[in-house]
């Protein structure tokens, strides 16, 4: 959709007829977050913002300093399609998140991009970025996950299947979100839709949009939807690989292209690669976020388990794939181990924050590494001096904890709550007696 001015909100609210307003933000996991208001109060809410307690949001602030106040942005205005009625629309504003004192709330994860973001364009750079959510779609009255086709990748889906994508894919054309394609995945019941590459802050607002587009649609079809990064053992997980660009403000050309390089990449992409490839374990915990990611992350169900880069090989976490010599401007990176459980904003902040250290250091990436990295053997991996991810939440946890360039991008305040939350989801999960146990050691 087109940029709008507050004036031009409230124009267009007129013309689409709209009786309520969903303030919409996150909390620090990246769980969508909304407060209600009745059309009246919007010129109101575009001046001076809307009142909450932030006490009453996860990791966002204590009881003695919890008014904080949203103030929209004006350019994410749209009419949320599955809640028109003859009685009027209902459209949403996303937006920033504030303190009393004016100053931006630093435990923001929009801010928190926006703060990257605005480094980027003092180095002369636009961060653009080009997610692939990954999703299930399982028959909601069953008390098992049961997905809602057996098909697999890029196959001819079901009526069914395909009606629901149809209907995800024109309500995100509604919000203004040019989606490219949309195809059923590996698994059964596992589908991707992809939308057009973007700057990273536009990307993460539409991602958020597309996680309640498709979950809203699929509940409408009596499924449920879920970005859930391994919800099946034995299965296929759902994965959110990033395509990255940075591209030069002043020239507006894509400052990743040389045609000189046999990758078609400059020095300045392969800083990139290698400030990512130094501080993807900091960033694993953020990218990664939750105890079942690392469930997703282990060799045979195609996702990255060692830390390397090359052109071809998809074992890789960070690969280059090819792209038309006749258009430079889509020379990029695409990492692969983000899943879609994380919050978009956070992620794409820790993302670009290593990428321009890696340029500022001019941090060489290793050499390329082609062949399957499954097949190597612990000798090969020494020899050849590739590290691994880490396997679990608890080790991604003290990754974050090791590295100060994360630890700075989220600031004091969120990284504390952060590290909090993970810890005690970390701790909830290591005193759990699952089925698995019971099976393997009741008759010891």
């Amino acid at each position: 959709m087109t940029s709008m001015t507050a004036k031009e909100v409230l124009e267009r609210v007129k013309r689409d007829k709209v009786t309520f307003l969903n303030l919409q933000f996150t909390d620090i996991m990246g769980s969508l977050k909304q407060v209600t208001a009745p059309i009246k109060s919007l010129p109101d809410i575009l001046k001076y913002g809307a009142w909450f307690d932030g006490s009453s949001v996860e990791g966002f602030a204590r009881i003695h300093e919890s008014d904080l106040y949203l103030k929209p942005d004006s350019q994410t205005y749209s009419i949320i399609p599955w809640l028109n009625s003859p009685e009027g629309n209902t459209a949403r504003l996303i937006c920033d998140i504030y303190k009393p004192d004016g100053n931006p709330f630093q435990g923001d994860p929009r801010f928190i991009l926006k703060k990257v973001m605005k480094k980027a364009q003092d180095m002369g750079f636009t961060y653009n970025t080009g997610p692939e959510p990954e999703f299930f779609l399982f028959k909601d009255d069953s008390p098992s996950l049961v997905p809602m086709d057996s098909d697999g990748y890029f196959d001819l889906s079901t009526d069914e299947a395909h009606a629901i994508r149809r209907g995800i894919t024109a309500a995100l054309e509604m919000f203004g979100i040019d989606v490219e394609a949309s195809h059923h995945e590996v698994a059964p019941g596992q589908h991707e839709i992809d939308f057009k590459h973007g700057d990273a802050l536009t990307t993460a607002d539409r991602l958020l949009t597309l996680r309640v587009t498709v979950k809203s649609i699929a509940q409408r079809h009596g499924l449920k939807a879920s970005f859930m990064p391994k919800p099946i053992m034995g299965m296929n997980g759902s994965g959110m690989h990033v395509h990255q660009s940075l591209f030069n403000t002043k020239t507006t050309k894509n400052a990743f292209f040389d045609s000189k390089n046999k990758y078609n990449l400059s020095h300045m992409a392969f800083n990139f690669i290698g400030g990512q490839l130094h501080h993807v374990k900091g960033m694993m915990a953020v990218i990664c976020p939750t105890v079942n990611s690392y469930k997703r992350l282990v060799s045979g169900f195609e996702a990255p388990v060692y830390i390397s880069w090359a052109r071809i090989n998809r074992s890789a976490l960070i690969r280059v794939p090819k792209w038309f010599e006749d258009k430079p401007g889509s020379a990029r990176i695409e990492l692969r181990c983000p899943d879609p459980a994380c919050n978009p904003y956070l992620a794409f902040a820790v993302m670009l924050a290593a990428g321009l250290e890696g340029i500022e250091k001019k941090t060489k990436p290793p050499e390329p590494v082609e062949e399957d990295l499954y097949k190597f053997d612990e000798k090969s991996l020494i020899s050849r001096k590739i590290d691994m991810l880490p396997s679990s939440l608890y080790e991604a946890i003290l990754e974050l904890k090791k590295n100060n360039l994360i630890q700075d991008i989220l600031g004091e305040h969120l990284y504390r709550r952060y590290i909090d939350i993970k810890t005690k989801e970390w701790n909830e999960f290591k005193t759990q007696v699952t089925r698995w146990e019971i099976e393997k050691y009741i008759d010891i």
